[in-house]
């Protein structure tokens, strides 16, 4: 049986939205808040956010809806990129024990389904030794469900992103087809987030 942690990445900048992405007002809450929502609804056995150093917007955001501080992954250099969100959450020692699998969770999709992601987490259960990601007409998407043996070697990984990270373990990496037409959008502008929006709320 696979026991799941999120990590929920919060450290961009945002730049192409121009305000920041995870703090967008969503469904009575935010992109933030909701994704929170999704992944302990699903029940991941560890739910953590990964936030740049001084960032105090998304401190104070993570205060208003009442998650823990000790879920709480400071990257001290979020220039660096994603990838560096990534390596500060596998370097974490706050995981609890008995994780089998870790989601790695971006913040320009919170339009995707439930059912999505808990179609995700069955497939991996049935392939415990494979990174798993949903596919779309044969192309790999997001979130990548990492098992504990890879995400491990993520904390000394000098790979520039997670793409290559992955591109030697080809053959670990496996895709379930998943008809979900979010998976195919990125929420990266603000033209992407008013599309995403009347996918999920209508006009």
């Amino acid at each position: 049986m696979t026991q799941q942690g999120a990590v929920i990445l919060a450290a961009g900048r945002s730049s192409r939205m121009g305000r920041p992405k995870m703090l967008l007002p969503w469904g009575g809450t935010t992109v933030l808040g909701h994704l929170i929502g999704v992944w302990t609804r699903l029940r991941a056995g560890q739910v953590a956010v990964v936030h740049a150093h001084g960032n105090t917007a998304i401190g104070s955001e993570l205060d208003r809806v009442g998650f823990a501080r000790r879920n709480r992954i400071i990257n001290p250099d979020p220039e660096r990129g994603m990838f560096s969100s990534i390596v500060c959450a596998a370097q974490w020692p706050g995981w609890m024990s008995g994780l089998s699998h870790w989601a790695i969770v971006l913040g320009d999709q919170p339009h995707l389904r439930p059912d999505t992601l808990s179609a995700l987490g069955a497939f991996a259960a049935q392939h415990p030794r494979s990174v798993c990601q949903p596919g779309r007409s044969g192309h790999g998407r997001h979130p990548v469900l990492l098992p504990a043996t890879v995400f491990r070697q993520l904390a000394t990984s000098k790979a520039p992103t997670l793409k290559e990270f992955l591109e030697p373990m080809a053959s670990q990496v496996k895709l379930v087809e998943l008809d979900d037409p979010g998976l195919d959008v990125d929420m990266d502008t603000p033209e992407d987030y008013q599309r995403v929006l009347r996918m999920c709320f209508g006009d």
